[in-house]
């Protein structure tokens, strides 16, 4: 196998980002890291490469920790993309840092703008926003393709100074120790059916059906798939959420959720 791509995907961005590079660099396989830790890293591959949501202007906890367990390695081209919704910030310097902790060189890291999924600031962007920013999402992992192919090094991309000083490094330290606990805005309104779509999709496996509803269990992660995934539209953030559009790419399926979620 030519190149393992290691996803995390709360509504389908990342998942998208990453068929999309797989299709054109014809030897990739797909590895979910929504289910967990997925075993020992395949290394019987000339480029390992790492596609995620950007969370709280940095990197989510499952990617930082599946980072970690890395065992040192120079033999490998490693490079990564973080999809994000127009602030990538310090997010690629954060993992190039932990990498290199690890012995590894991050030879490239890529910046790949998608509709925003955070609907506690705002509901979904216009079919028409949509389409504008995949057509350019897809035009540049075509780039990306040609650089990974080549195992080239590249820039490690990143946001303006400010940016990656007040968003990525201040906000980001302030914010994410608060993240599995953000669960606690979480509610239903009367039209959930107790489908449990939301319990089998959260990779963080946070939800539990109790008396035919979900309750969170105080370790989310932020990553919206209850919320954006909901059937019904049923699951709320807050007090603005029952107002506004859902959002999970339009291209990937609930099915394709499920098979990369984590067991019961």
């Amino acid at each position: 196998m030519g190149t393992y791509l290691y996803y995390y995907t709360g509504t389908g961005n990342s998942l998208w980002v990453a068929r999309q590079l797989a299709d054109k660099l014809q030897d990739a396989e797909l590895v979910s890291l929504n289910a967990g830790k997925p075993g020992p890293l395949k290394i019987d591959s000339e480029r390992i490469g790492i596609v995620f949501p950007v969370h709280m202007w940095g990197l989510p906890q499952r990617v930082i920790d599946f980072v970690r367990s890395f065992p040192a390695d120079e033999s490998r081209y490693y490079f990564a993309l973080a999809v994000n919704a127009g602030q990538v910030a310090g997010t690629l310097l954060q993992l190039k840092k932990i990498m290199k902790a690890r012995g590894i060189t991050l030879a490239a890291g890529f910046d790949i703008v998608t509709p925003s999924n955070y609907i506690p600031w705002g509901g979904a962007a216009t079919v028409e926003e949509q389409k504008r920013l995949f057509w350019q999402a897809e035009e540049k992992v075509g780039r990306i393709a040609q650089i990974v192919h080549r195992k080239e090094a590249a820039p490690i991309e990143k946001g303006p100074l400010w940016q990656n000083i007040i968003l990525s490094s201040l906000l980001y330290r302030l914010s994410f120790p608060q993240v599995p606990k953000m669960d606690k805005k979480f509610w239903v309104d009367e039209k959930c059916n107790g489908c449990a779509i939301c319990e089998k999709i959260c990779p963080a496996k946070n939800i539990v059906m109790t008396a035919g509803k979900p309750a969170w269990q105080r370790r989310c992660e932020q990553c919206l798939a209850c919320i954006q995934w909901c059937p019904q539209e049923a699951v709320q953030y807050g007090k603005k959420t029952p107002s506004y559009a859902r959002y999970h790419h339009p291209e990937i399926k609930l099915a394709d959720m499920l098979s990369g979620a984590p067991k019961a």
